[in-house]
């Protein structure tokens, strides 16, 4: 018989609160083409992409990671001291070694925490959630800071017409507590390492060096193969994550899907048959695809603005390179 003691955990866990940080500086399209072959209205025909922001030298993946956080934990109500853990998903934190979660943690005063990160690309958002509800639900922590955080501009090649005009910088974090009733559903999720190459970099660190030829690395991806699989695969993805919820999308009030492109998000709502009562996230229009932090960051602005309120249901989905995803029904905070 196993000596161990049961874990204390609680019954469910929720979204307590929410906060974004976007940098200062906004891009429009023009700055673009000054380095590639196009337009305006080319770009916002493909993308839906008006804007976005680009983070400044001292905007770094950290000190945007403490702002969103710092609004995340005032509307959550808690303190810092009380943060268990700390969850940061980011591709662009260029340290293979400390992790960021462990400055980031320090610096908001959160004491002595767990703290790690993921890199699981556009899904990652949606990989610290489960894993921050099950840390709570097991009894490891009471509460768990997610941050999705990106400074994509550090790996954009201005000079590739297919993603120079895509990708964005910020921050968004969530506070995940403790519940009496569930809150956050179950999350589908998974991979499809066949198609690892259409979204990558475009050289390995350990291949980059400064006495070597190669350009600084890169992300790169092959667009109508990400479009089809995300249109086609993800909308099936997401209607796991309603079934498992035991929800239907008549049910729903937000739609909030990784702020990638907005025909994948149009095709998405057309192919999963939304009702028009249901809100649809676009911050894509102005914020551009922010990977990690596309899905906290469009949260918390239709909260901010009103177009969502609290308690409302809200079907989230991540998805990109790996190719990795995962979906979940939540209640907003």
């Amino acid at each position: 018989m196993s000596k161990i003691k049961p874990s204390q955990g609680a019954a469910y866990a929720r979204i307590m609160g929410v906060g974004g940080y976007r940098p200062t500086r906004v891009v429009p399209n023009e700055v673009i083409l000054e380095t590639i072959d196009s337009s305006d209205e080319w770009i916002r025909s493909r993308s839906g992409i008006a804007t976005r922001h680009w983070a400044s030298e001292e905007e770094t993946v950290a000190a945007m990671s403490i702002e969103a956080s710092g609004k995340a934990i005032a509307d959550a109500g808690i303190t810092p001291e009380q943060i268990g853990a700390v969850i940061v998903s980011t591709v662009s934190h260029f340290k293979q070694t400390p992790a960021i979660a462990t400055e980031i943690a320090h610096k908001i005063g959160a004491g002595k925490p767990a703290a790690f990160d993921i890199s699981a690309g556009c899904a990652g958002f949606g990989y610290g959630l489960t894993l921050a509800k099950g840390l709570i639900v097991e009894g490891s922590a009471e509460y768990v800071l997610v941050i999705g955080v990106e400074r994509l501009s550090d790996l954009t090649d201005l000079h590739d017409r297919a993603t120079a005009f895509l990708f964005g910088d910020g921050a968004g974090a969530v506070v995940v507590g403790p519940s009496k009733a569930p809150a956050i559903g179950p999350t589908v999720w998974g991979s499809e390492g066949d198609k690892s190459e259409t979204i990558k970099q475009t050289v390995a660190w350990d291949e980059f060096h400064a006495d070597r030829p190669e350009k600084f690395p890169a992300i790169t991806q092959e667009g109508q193969a990400v479009f089809r699989w995300a249109v086609f695969e993800m909308a099936k993805v997401a209607q796991q994550a309603l079934d498992a919820a035991g929800i239907t999308p008549e049910d729903l009030d937000v739609f909030i899907p990784h702020q990638a492109n907005m025909r994948i998000i149009d095709s998405m709502v057309k192919t999963l048959k939304l009702p028009e009562h249901v809100t649809v996230a676009r911050d894509v229009e102005t914020t551009g695809n922010t990977s990690a932090a596309s899905i906290p960051l469009a949260m918390e602005r239709l909260l901010a603005t009103g177009q969502a309120k609290s308690g409302d249901t809200a079907l989230v989905i991540g998805f990109g390179a790996g190719l990795v995803y995962a979906a979940t029904v939540v209640t907003l905070p």
